[in-house]
């Protein structure tokens, strides 16, 4: 008779990679906070204080866990046009950032990135330099974009609604609170674009 997965999954080897696998299921769903050496080492099965015997502690942890999300960000196709290969960039990394809400918030507070954040930064910046950008014009470029991506996702995985239903209710809300006299401009975009069917905020 065979083992149970979960007897089997426990008895694989602990290492770096196995732990950022479980720390990476725990971010996802109960968000990074809940992401402890006590918590990792309960989920790999081993007691907390051998689980030091396999990783350096919390801040490798979380220095991979920002490499794993940079990973799975799809690096742009190769083209002569940087104008697309930009934007590429850009909606790629939403796209990554979105599955991980938790990451944009700890990406930036990193102080030893690895391979993939460092390939994903390079990829930015060869994208304006062979664009013809000059070496502080990159700078500039790669900052700003990438400065408005982790910031639009911040806004966007903090919005107060989820889905049409919920966001015309807010706004319906919002709406009878305060007179369309003040407000003119908000409230045309309001009803001529936020309320129409099919509105995306992203």
């Amino acid at each position: 008779m065979g083992r149970r997965p979960a007897e089997v999954a426990n008895r694989a080897p602990v290492n770096l990679e196995r732990t950022l696998g479980v720390a990476l299921t725990v971010a996802d769903s109960e968000g990074i906070q809940a992401v402890t050496m006590r918590r990792l080492a309960r989920e790999l099965g081993v007691e907390a204080a051998s689980l030091y015997h396999h990783v350096d502690g919390k801040e490798q942890i979380l220095d991979g866990l920002v490499d794993v999300v940079a990973a799975e960000i799809e690096l742009p196709k190769q083209t002569a046009d940087w104008r697309e290969a930009v934007s590429q960039r850009a909606h790629h990394t939403r796209a990554g950032l979105l599955r991980h809400p938790w990451a944009v918030s700890l990406m930036a507070s990193r102080t030893s990135p690895g391979p993939a954040t460092l390939r994903l930064l390079e990829t930015g910046i060869r994208c304006f330099r062979e664009g013809g950008f000059s070496v502080p014009l990159a700078a500039r470029a790669v900052s700003t974009v990438d400065s408005y991506v982790h910031g639009f996702v911040l806004q966007e995985v903090n919005l107060p609604f989820r889905g049409e239903s919920e966001l015309a209710a807010m706004t319906a809300a919002i709406m009878e609170a305060f007179p369309a006299s003040e407000f003119p401009y908000l409230f045309e975009l309001t009803l001529e674009h936020v309320l129409q069917p099919g509105y995306d905020y992203g």
